[in-house]
């Protein structure tokens, strides 16, 4: 039996908040976690929505029945099978959009890119391989994959503004993960800003407003 591969074009699927144009002051990218799609995940978001401020959230381009052979629906960005293909893809896929919409924006517009629990990894992977401007990173609930060479991108990610905002009773963030981040830190060189909030697996509105007034 011998593998083969074919590379085929697939539609994916976005949604907004906002409308494009020069008045436009910040664009944030923001990424769901697994088994969310794009439009729950967006509501999170509506805060936002303020006439300055545009928000793109794509959606995994792998959806599943979330219970059974029917009923909800749910993304995922990738699985292990054919992982780096998957990851290829999705990098190719946000940076498509990420251009599509500053080609219509001021210059100086501010670009937020927020990943949330497996969106966090993402768009480190996609940063990392396509290195596109931005100004802030955003992991929410979510950790810096640990497969990646940060050492080696420390000059490109030394300008921009590198979050991590965690629930203390998030179940994914153990305190055993979160050492291996300063490790990584530590080796790399590279700084994450850590904040942790009360609550568990989310984003609380107010978390999220007080995020939004820094980074103004």
């Amino acid at each position: 039996m011998e593998q083969h591969k074919l590379n085929v074009s697939k539609t994916a699927q976005y949604y907004t908040l906002g409308q494009p144009g020069l008045h436009i002051r910040q664009l944030w990218i923001v990424c769901h976690g697994y088994a969310q799609l794009a439009s729950e995940f967006l509501q999170d978001f509506l805060q936002l929505d303020n006439g300055h401020t545009l928000v793109v959230a794509p959606e995994g381009m792998n959806h599943f029945y979330k219970k059974g052979f029917s009923g909800p629906v749910g993304a995922t960005w990738m699985t292990r099978h054919c992982r780096e293909d998957e990851i290829a893809d999705n990098g190719a896929y946000l940076e498509s959009l990420l251009n599509r919409y500053v080609a219509a924006l001021s210059p100086d517009v501010r670009i937020v890119i927020l990943g949330f629990s497996q969106g966090t990894a993402t768009v480190c992977r996609w940063i990392l391989r396509y290195h596109p401007h931005f100004h802030d990173l955003v992991l929410w609930a979510g950790m810096p994959p640990e497969d990646l060479d940060y050492q080696a991108h420390k000059d490109y990610l030394a300008d921009k503004n590198l979050y991590l905002l965690y629930g203390s009773d998030d179940p994914f963030l153990t305190p055993d993960r979160l050492a291996q981040l300063q490790e990584m830190e530590a080796n790399s060189g590279v700084d994450f800003e850590e904040k942790s909030f009360s609550g568990g697996h989310e984003i609380p509105d107010a978390v999220l407003r007080d995020l939004f007034q820094k980074l103004n």
